[in-house]
């Protein structure tokens, strides 16, 4: 399986972390050193471990989208609109 490391100079050490698991990380005097002890956590978090694939069904609408456009037909959605905004820019200003 190959990962994603993104390998960070700090002035006189390496920080190596494999991108997405922020809590797999090691330092090192050099970069080198830092990949060498990034695998060596790697293979101790991974032994033992099955690594699986799982479909995740999307649901076909948001919740909130059944209250989208209700307001479409409202002669006063305008008007609210820009008391909404002159509210806003009187607390900004405050």
């Amino acid at each position: 399986m190959t990962y994603q490391i993104a390998v960070e100079n700090r002035q006189d050490r390496y920080r190596a972390t494999v991108i997405g698991w922020p809590n797999c990380a090691a330092t090192g005097r050099t970069k080198e050193e830092a990949l060498a002890r990034l695998r060596k956590n790697l293979d101790k978090r991974l032994s033992g471990v099955e690594i699986v694939s799982m479909d995740v069904e999307v649901p076909k609408s948001h919740p909130i989208l059944e209250f989208a456009g209700v307001f479409k037909d409202d002669p006063l959605f305008d008007e609210v609109q820009e008391e909404i905004a002159t509210y806003r820019s009187a607390i900004e200003a405050a």
